[in-house]
């Protein structure tokens, strides 16, 4: 289930990408399959392990094409170990919002992201998420849980100021706010409640057999209750000084 749309975050073979926060990989897999040089990173050693075997399982089964590679690994989003411009697309995704210092979070991607390089950041949108703090403290009130919920202006401000050009933003995965919002009703913890259960299995079926119907009805809840809000943006390069 991918966050950020390709379709309007261009890929080429090649490519230069630090999926940053990863997590489970699925951003960085994309990446893989579509010809990039990947670099998966998280803070997380346990996924950080299960993302490096999802990649040599890939490569045996020819899922990736030739050229393409993939290195997963431990790092710290606050002191990325990663040279200034080495990279030509950096994606964020769910990640801001756990960190403290997201300012220091968007001026190490602006640093390792070379001069035309483009950025995809994907953050909870605020008016879900604002249901499911209202709902229920357990949802966020956990060691590594969100520390805070963007508005859109706040978010793009932020990575104006990072020295980055914003191009363009959507929504994403309307299905799943309803999913969560009884999440928080019934019990973060609490899977066995019915209706719970039956929309998890609605989830499942969607992902997997990705039938129109469900396909339509998401697009058009994405700009009313889209989960997540996604936002792309540019390195600028920078005024040629010429030498006198």
């Amino acid at each position: 289930m991918l966050t950020v749309d390709f379709s309007r975050f261009p890929l080429a073979p090649g490519d230069r990408v630090l999926d940053l926060g990863c997590g489970a990989g699925r951003h960085a897999f994309e990446c893989y399959r579509r010809g990039a040089q990947v670099v998966a990173l998280d803070q997380n050693g346990e996924e950080i392990r299960e993302v490096a075997k999802w990649f040599a399982a890939m490569k045996e089964a020819g899922e990736a094409p030739e050229g393409a590679t993939a290195t997963a690994m431990e790092g710290d989003a606050l002191a990325l170990p990663f040279p200034d411009e080495s990279f030509d697309v950096v994606i964020i995704s769910e990640v801001m919002e756990h960190i403290p210092d997201d300012k220091g979070v968007l001026a190490e991607m602006v640093r390792v992201l070379r001069p035309g390089g483009r950025i995809a950041i994907t953050v909870p949108r605020y008016g879900p998420e604002k249901v499911c703090w209202t709902l229920s403290d357990a949802y966020h009130e956990v060691e590594g849980g969100h520390i805070r919920i963007y508005k859109a202006d706040e978010l793009l401000a932020k990575i104006r100021e990072a020295g980055l050009k914003p191009y363009g933003t959507h929504h994403a995965h309307a299905l799943h706010s309803p999913y969560w919002w009884l999440k928080c009703a019934f019990g973060v913890d609490n899977d066995k409640a019915l209706p719970v259960r039956a929309y998890h299995k609605l989830l499942v079926w969607d992902i997997m057999k990705k039938p129109l119907a469900t396909r339509v009805a998401e697009q058009a809840l994405n700009p009313l209750i889209g989960k997540s809000f996604v936002a792309y943006a540019t390195k600028p390069h920078l005024p040629r000084v010429d030498a006198k």
